[in-house]
Order: C-alpha cells, then sequence, then structure tokens
C-alpha cells in the first residue's frame, strides 16, 4: 500500500460521525478521473457502478470524506486508489485547486446539491488517470465513456442527480460540454 492510502485513526466511530455530522459541515474531495491525449484534452470520463441505498445500481464519481489532518491532495490520492486501483496512476498537481466547491444540505431546496445526512462542502477535481483501473471496495465496475456519451439521456439518468451536475460542471470547466 503506498504512503497515500496509508490513515492514521483520525475518524470518529458511528455514534460521533451522526452528532458531527448534526452540527458541523463535512468536507468531502469529488474526482472526476478522466483519459486525455496526448495535448491534454479530455477524451473519456471514468464512472463507477455502485449499488444505492435504495439497493438500485447507480453510476458515480470518486467521491468521500477528508481525515483530520489530511491533506486534501492526499484525500484526493486516497479516494481514487481506494476506488480505482493501486495502479491506476492519477496525476494531481503539486498544490491542486478544486474547479468547483459544492455545498451538500439536508434540505434540498438551498442549492440543489442534496445529501440527507448532513450539510458537506465537496471540493471537485478533474484528475487525469494514466494508468490501469480495477474498480475496488464498493465500485462494481468503472466505465470509460466519452464526454457526449456521458451526457446521453441514459447515462445521465444513471448518476445521482448531484453527481450528473458535477460531471456537467467538470465537462465545462475543461471544455467537453457537449
Amino acid at each position: 500500500m503506498s504512503d497515500y492510502t496509508e490513515t492514521q485513526n483520525n475518524w470518529l466511530s458511528d455514534d460521533d460521525l451522526e452528532t458531527t455530522r448534526g452540527r458541523l459541515p463535512i468536507v468531502y474531495v469529488n474526482a472526476i478521473p478522466v483519459r486525455t491525449d496526448s495535448l491534454g484534452v479530455v477524451t473519456h470520463i471514468g464512472l463507477l457502478l455502485r449499488i444505492g441505498p435504495d439497493g438500485g445500481a447507480n453510476r458515480e464519481i470518486v467521491a468521500g470524506r477528508v481525515l483530520y489532518g489530511e491533506r486534501v491532495r492526499d484525500a484526493v490520492l486516497r479516494h481514487l486508489e481506494k476506488d480505482l486501483g493501486p495502479l491506476a496512476m492519477p496525476r494531481i498537481p503539486t498544490s491542486p485547486q478544486p474547479f468547483t466547491v459544492i455545498e451538500y444540505f439536508p434540505n434540498p431546496d438551498i442549492s440543489g446539491f442534496h445529501d440527507p445526512r448532513q450539510h458537506a462542502v465537496g471540493l471537485a477535481y478533474v484528475v487525469p488517470i494514466e494508468g490501469d483501473c480495477e474498480p475496488s471496495q464498493d465500485a462494481l465496475d468503472l466505465v470509460w465513456l466519452q464526454p457526449d456519451e456521458v451526457m446521453s439521456p441514459t447515462v445521465a439518468a444513471e448518476l445521482s442527480p448531484g453527481h450528473l451536475k458535477v460531471v456537467r460542471r467538470a465537462l465545462a470547466h475543461v471544455g467537453c460540454l457537449p
């Protein structure tokens, strides 16, 4: 296991997490894995397949919490390695800047981004991937789709509404929104 996935026991028990979620925003990272051509133009977007809380299959982006004492850069790398496997070889800039910041609220009317469990702040990144990916943890599959395929009605319907909005913003950010 690389240094990027080693974490100290810096998280909360389930009870403490529930209490904290009710009182403080939680920081998350959202990563949209992409394949690029030799000029750096995005050619494909990687989407995970997971079973959602409702039991249905959903396409998702890589996302997860930032641990106490963890650099944001390390959190992005940790979650990419956890979901895409240790040979994914993500290219994270030395000083990563999110392309957008998303606020998730328990009330769906506040920002259009909804998380019924909590108020969360998501820092979103587009991350070029150079290596071989093998979905892991609770990801069942990983597909690489061209930008126009991701925005097709069929694939868009498979994405959770919040993740679809993040992917759309990412594609606009890299100049690939169909």
